[in-house]
């Protein structure tokens, strides 16, 4: 279910998203215990769009807050991730932290892939934030069980933080002579190297999004207006206004074209020409977002 799922996700990337680059795409091909490290600058679209772009399965690290409900932690587990938690959320949850250290350490040992964003927050920056100790932990207890997984560093970049059409580059390093961390000085050591590398890496999209106001872009924000304006109201003032917009618009643009095909088939289109202009819909409407 995860890779047709992924294939769903991708396809609403190439729609949602103007160009998303990447550098280094051989390293999507890595087999065998792989630890993503990356920055965190646009919520939970960081972790769909970098998980999309490799041919694996992967398992993410996500905030806490969002497994409190039991439904939530049913769907985001069928995601594959896996929750920690900060103390913002309340110092009862932090013992469940050691779960989430474990579980990724496990999982490495199994040689799959885990993604963890090391600065454990997120402000819809492109700069790099201070660094928490999870990532650090985790090399830590993997080391120690004598399993040395690879490490990709992915720096992603965005040029805006609202709404459809950005550009993303994503630059991803295959880190080498990773330190042995025992002391607190190796990980202080291990965050510097980190540092570094997404700090040089981080390449921001330098040209804007331009959008062609066709008769498709009407019509697509005739019927997604009610989502933008839920969305503004539920986002304002945090972080998740992509995240939200990119959820909603996935499970809804399937029913868009539906209605569009029950319209089409109502004034006595053919099937095989309905079928060319719902494909046709999406593919017309990417090339008016330059």
């Amino acid at each position: 279910m995860i890779y047709i799922l992924k294939l769903f996700i991708r396809a609403a990337l190439w729609i949602f998203c103007a160009d998303v680059n990447v550098n280094n795409k051989s390293l999507l091909k890595t087999k065998g215990p792989l630890l993503i490290i990356a920055n965190h600058p646009n919520s939970f679209l960081d972790a769909i769009i970098i998980g999309a772009q490799y041919k694996r399965r992967i398992h993410f690290l996500a905030r806490g807050d969002i497994f409190t409900k039991k439904h939530h932690r049913f769907l985001l587990g069928l995601l594959n991730m896996i929750p920690v938690y900060r103390q913002r959320e309340g110092k009862q949850f932090l013992h469940l932290n050691e779960y989430a250290f474990n579980k990724a350490t496990e999982l490495l040992e199994k040689e799959e892939a885990v993604l963890i964003f090391i600065e454990g927050v997120c402000i819809n920056k492109n700069e790099i934030q201070p660094f928490k100790k999870g990532t650090s932990r985790i090399i830590e207890r993997i080391q120690a069980k004598k399993t040395n997984p690879k490490i990709h560093i992915a720096a992603i970049a965005y040029n805006n933080f609202r709404g459809i059409g950005k550009k993303v580059n994503i630059s991803l390093v295959n880190f080498i002579n990773i330190p042995i961390i025992i002391t607190a000085k190796d990980r202080v050591l291990f965050n510097q190297k980190v540092a570094t590398i997404l700090n040089e890496n981080i390449l921001i999209p330098t040209t804007e999004t331009k959008i062609i106001k066709t008769p498709l872009y009407y019509l697509h924000l005739f019927s997604f207006y009610p989502i933008l304006l839920i969305v503004n109201k539920k986002t304002k003032g945090t972080v998740f206004y992509d995240s939200i917009l990119f959820a909603l618009l996935f499970f809804t643009y399937p029913i868009f074209l539906c209605l569009i095909f029950i319209l089409l088939n109502l004034i006595g289109l053919s099937l095989p020409i309905i079928f060319c202009i719902l494909v046709a819909i999406p593919i017309i409407s990417k090339q008016g977002i330059e």
